[in-house]
């Protein structure tokens, strides 16, 4: 026989509002994501966009020298690599709060396209990595010529005849 399960609605409310909470905070209160065990290790937060030449990638890299960063590609497996080193001036037993952490991080992704690894540029400026990685030729988008009545596209008077047959 099956049991009846109690609903509780207000335990969903809660969840919801702890989902929000860590959602605003991994947003905007600490840009550094937490990844495995315990949040031990921190990862830097990055954003990857696509224009029509070129796939690009900034990654948030505060206060970590740019000399401490790897990036190699393979393919299109980026990866990027680093540390994050303590501060040496203060002793750990005397801090008061401490947020920050220390430590090797890997960040590893397939990019969505085929790109030429080989031409990939990067820039390290204000604690943000960028590399602009160009598009593979076959990657590109291409216009296609259509031709209408055996005609290619043009000014030769049938684009006309399309435009005024929508008005």
């Amino acid at each position: 026989m099956y049991g009846l399960a109690r609903r509780d609605p207000l335990s969903e409310v809660v969840s919801l509002r702890t989902a929000m909470d860590r959602l605003f905070e991994d947003s905007f209160v600490s840009p550094m994501r937490r990844h495995g065990r315990n949040g031990e290790r921190a990862m830097p937060a990055i954003d990857v966009a696509e224009t029509d030449d070129e796939v690009v990638i900034k990654a948030a890299l505060p206060g970590i020298d740019p000399k401490d960063v790897d990036v190699t590609m393979t393919g299109s497996n980026l990866v990027i690599r680093g540390e994050f080193k303590a501060d040496e001036k203060i002793e750990r037993e005397r801090y008061i709060h401490s947020e920050r952490r220390f430590g090797s991080f890997l960040r590893q992704m397939q990019l969505p396209v085929r790109v030429q690894g080989d031409k990939a540029e990067g820039n390290f400026e204000n604690g943000l990595l960028t590399l602009h990685i160009p598009k593979a030729e076959e990657a590109k988008p291409r216009q296609i010529q259509v031709k209408i009545n055996g005609a290619h596209g043009g000014s030769d008077g049938a684009d006309a005849e399309l435009e005024g047959d929508h008005a």
